[in-house]
């Protein structure tokens, strides 16, 4: 067994590029010597800025022999099957096939194919020229005359096995055991014999190559050097990560711009010196605020101990942070309401309207679900008014980064509520799976009215448009969308009746379509196509039914409830799915239908699932499945449904009377403890049922001989279902 070290020394490698393409040199590189039968054992892939490396441990010398036979079609076949069959068996002739008999598919051919070993090298040779053929660079060039393909110019390629070099080429560079350190200090090319030599010769020569050593490399220095100015490092991994990717052995130098700037939020500095500089703010352990430095990643050791390039940052930043100033200043001439008013100019989608008319919408929604999150209704309606206005700010156009946080600040200085000012900032959350929802334990009441409100509006409209995801897409991320309104509502344990919210969006959405049609009534022809359906939209918005319009007209809706509730059973199965719970048990609340608050649903799962934990629950499903799968056999054989009510006056046995009590009891039992939201009560009722259930099967018949009794007790044996349907369907529940 043999090491395989590749390194693939190029111009500087786009830092956002790096870590997919070592993986990616990893997959396709493993991927073709596996093709090859090539055996190989643990590998590791790493980049720089200047290159791309991978290690393969335990290479085998040969890839093993193969012989196979390959079926052929029969003899007497046409001439183009057997040209297809000797191409794909690799012989010259039908002479060299074998003939089988047999019996009943007569005579065919048989090829028997033998192929040697091959010596690693000789495969590695092929399969690496291959790789970078065909790999798979966001963006590539070419350079000088060759037809070749690379993120930048190739310098040189190191490919050794077991020590040796592996001699093969590509885009005129030949492979050798050569390479290169630091671009500045550690030029000067040198030889390697082992991937343990290449790291410790690459170190020497001031390249480290593993990525996160890097980034550790700049936060220790980052650190040190804010402790030693008792300032405290603003953490960004991310922007950690990049400076990583930026640099090969990386010096943390720190600068410092005026105090004027801070004047600016925090954020807009900070946000300015990350995007244009790739620089770190640093902050007042002590007041939190920040502090008028920032830290700056070199690739170089330089002479001066770094004053010329701290200068040039500086020059640089003062000019960036000049920029944001004017944003900020210029921004806050303009209310916030005359920003809200300039978003008419701008098209949400060509479907659904400018955003102002997104902003009316979700301001209405707004308000009517205030007094579900406890938020004052004209509060959540005025922070909905006002949400999306800093999108026309000279910030946010050039740090989109910023949207409502900057609208926070500008209603700020306006002298808004602060509730809200909050919500014009929170409204955007929860951005993704680990970002914090807004919460009504902490005043954000507001917030999360149109937080929802802005949420539930893009996933209607979407859904109206028929722009829905698709297993590929998801282009509005009406995913996320969904995620954050269930988020929002168990995070904050909301009661919010999805039904009703999204029928009334809905109607908002056809009273908008009435306009359109009315716009249309200058046009004679539109207007003669639309004055029925004008008619009729009219008549079913006033009684406030759902509409359905033509599907000519674009934006018209056609009932989308109950799909769009659909989506949301399966998102929170998926929430759920994550926090561990078993998705048999979503599955058997959801099977009950009408399920449309999410945080009831999830007390249900809880509940139901504490219940069967238990040794009641765990035989009443025992019996419950019992009963329902003599229900379906006898239903089956007898072509009919019993479904329904037994008759008191048949029933004959203790236990079977006993079990007709405790199902009469436990359907109440069940249902009053459900309208308080008593869930864990509804399945203390249930568990009642257990003891009945398990004496009836062992003390009654249901298939008595007696027509009346058998049919009467399958009755009964229904209504025992009927009982657990009130909490869950148990058929769907696994065991």
């Amino acid at each position: 067994m043999s090491e395989l070290l590749l390194e693939l020394f190029s111009e500087e490698i786009p830092a956002r590029m790096q870590t997919r393409a070592a993986e990616d040199l990893k997959r396709l590189v493993l991927e073709g010597l596996k093709a090859t039968g090539l055996a190989t054992g643990n590998a590791m892939s790493f980049s720089t800025p200047r290159r791309l490396t991978l290690v393969v441990e335990g290479v085998a010398a040969r890839s093993p022999a193969i012989s196979e036979e390959r079926k052929g079609p029969r003899v007497g076949a046409p001439e183009a099957a057997l040209a297809g069959f000797l191409k794909s068996a690799g012989i010259a002739s039908i002479g060299e096939a074998t003939v089988v008999s047999d019996p009943k598919k007569g005579d065919y051919y048989i090829a028997k194919i033998e192929k040697p070993g091959r010596a690693a090298a000789e495969i590695i040779a092929e399969v690496v020229p291959a790789v970078l053929d065909k790999f798979p660079w966001p963006k590539s060039q070419r350079w000088g005359s060759r037809p070749e393909t690379w993120v930048r110019p190739l310098h040189g390629i190191l490919c050794l096995l077991g020590g040796k070099v592996v001699p093969f080429a590509w885009a005129g560079v030949e492979a050798s055991n050569m390479t290169r350190g630091h671009r500045f200090h550690g030029n000067e090319p040198f030889a390697v014999t082992s991937f343990e030599d290449y790291g410790t010769k690459l170190r020497e020569a001031k390249v480290l190559l593993p990525a996160p050593e890097r980034a550790e490399m700049i936060r220790e220095q980052a650190e040190a050097l804010a402790k030693k100015h008792k300032l405290e490092l603003v953490a960004d991994d991310a922007l950690l990560a990049e400076n990583a990717g930026l640099t090969e052995w990386p010096t943390v130098l720190m600068g410092h711009f005026d105090e004027a700037f801070l004047e600016v939020p925090a954020e807009c500095l900070i946000t300015s010196m990350k995007a244009h500089q790739k620089c770190f703010s640093l902050r007042d352990p002590k007041t939190g605020k920040l502090a008028n430095r920032f830290l700056a990643v070199s690739n170089l050791i330089a002479t001066d101990g770094g004053k010329q390039i701290v200068e040039g940052n500086e020059k640089v930043i003062r000019a960036r942070l000049s920029d944001a100033r004017f944003f900020w200043e210029q921004d806050l001439k303009r209310p916030l309401d005359e920003m809200a008013t300039a978003l008419e100019g701008i098209t949400f989608h060509e479907k659904l309207g400018s955003q102002k008319d997104r902003v009316e919408r979700i301001a209405e929604l707004a308000f009517q679900i205030a007094g579900a999150v406890d938020a004052v209704p004209e509060d959540a309606r005025r922070g909905a008014q006002l949400c999306k206005a800093d999108l026309v700010s000279g910030m946010v156009g050039e740090f989109p980064e910023l949207q409502g946080l900057m609208g926070r600040y500008y209603a700020e200085k306006a002298g808004t509520k602060p509730e809200i000012a909050r919500a014009i900032e929170l409204h955007y959350k929860p951005k993704g799976p680990s970002d914090a929802v807004p919460l009504a334990s902490e005043g954000d009441a507001t917030a999360i009215a149109v937080a929802l409100a802005d949420k539930l509006d893009t996933l209607v409209g979407f859904w109206a448009i028929g722009e829905k995801p698709t297993g590929s897409g998801d282009p509005y991320q009406l995913r996320r969308a969904a995620l954050g309104v269930i988020r929002i509502v168990l995070e904050n344990d909301l009661r919010l009746p999805l039904s009703k919210v999204i029928g009334s969006m809905e109607r908002a959405l056809g009273r908008r379509n009435i306009e359109q049609l009315l716009a249309r009534a200058n046009d004679p022809v539109a207007r003669a196509e639309d004055e029925a359906e004008l008619k009729r939209i009219k008549a079913a918005a006033k009684r406030g039914e759902s509409i359905e319009v033509n599907p000519k007209m674009p934006g018209l809706l056609d009932g989308i409830t109950s799909d769009l509730l659909s989506f949301f059973a399966d998102r929170l199965k998926v929430h759920l799915r994550e926090k561990g719970a078993r998705h048999d048990l979503i599955d058997a609340v959801f099977a009950l239908g009408g399920q449309d608050d999410l945080a009831l649903i999830v007390k249900r799962v809880e509940a139901l699932d504490q219940f069967l934990k238990t040794d009641d629950g765990a035989n009443l499903l025992i019996g419950v499945k019992r009963a329902s799968n003599i229900l379906s056999i006898e239903e089956k054989k007898d072509k009919a449904s019993y479904t329904g009510d037994y008759d008191l006056k048949l029933l004959k046995e203790k236990a079977e009377v006993a079990l007709a009590a405790a199902i009469e009891e436990v359907k109440q039992d069940t249902v009053a403890a459900i309208n308080v939201e008593n869930f864990t009560g509804a399945m203390n009722a249930l568990a009642e049922l257990r003891k009945p259930v398990d004496d009836f099967f062992d003390q009654v018949t249901v298939n008595a001989d007696d027509p009346a009794l058998r049919k009467n007790r399958l009755h009964l044996l229904s209504q025992i279902r009927a009982a657990t349907l009130g909490v869950a369907d148990f058929s769907k529940i696994a065991g």
